[in-house]
């Protein structure tokens, strides 16, 4: 039986960070569903870096068809989490269906990845027992928000705590899916 690989976004995904994952994971023969607050046609963002700016750009990239919504995801049906970043996190983390699907793959401890913002969705938990004592890392303007979870936030591109696997932003993805690749085989 193939494994099956839970994406967890919406609008205004950095296109990298949702695609690549998608694609990667497709490659390896799993099955990859992307679930959105409802299910549509997600628009995905590009964020870029421009010298002498002190955060990135953002302009419109492809469009993205979810499979599924929060509200219809069964997570026990999944074997790993993978959480893109772009501003989508901000705005998920607030959907009442997200704190349960998260909070199954913590309890279960099946492979959790998140890169850059992604961060920000697990603050729909409420609590920080998830995180205490944990290191992640994440977009450097998301370090007061891993910091509030409790976890020590690293400056490192890529870090693994276990089975959660968190980068930086979309220039670490290849290390990034390696990792999260790992923890499925």
């Amino acid at each position: 039986m193939s494994k099956k690989i839970l994406i967890l976004t919406g609008d205004a995904a950095e296109v990298l960070e949702v695609y690549y994952p998608y694609f990667r994971v497709l490659e390896e023969g799993y099955e990859a569903v992307i679930a959105s607050p409802t299910k549509k046609v997600l628009r995905t963002v590009v964020h870029d870096f421009i010298e002498d700016w002190e955060t990135y750009t953002e302009k419109p990239a492809h469009l993205l068809p979810s499979h599924v919504a929060f509200a219809d995801v069964d997570p026990s049906q999944y074997d790993g989490l993978i959480i893109p970043g772009g501003r989508a996190p901000e705005y998920i983390r607030s959907n009442e269906h997200l704190p349960g699907i998260i909070r199954h793959f913590l309890e279960a401890d099946k492979p959790v990845g998140a890169i850059c913002h992604a961060a920000l969705v697990f603050s729909a938990l409420k609590d920080n027992q998830y995180f205490e004592g944990r290191t992640m890392t994440a977009y450097s303007a998301c370090r007061l928000d891993v910091e509030q979870l409790g976890a020590k936030y690293t400056t490192e591109t890529l870090h693994v705590d276990g089975r959660l696997v968190s980068g930086h932003a979309w220039p670490d993805l290849p290390g990034f899916m390696r990792e999260f690749l790992k923890l499925l085989a």
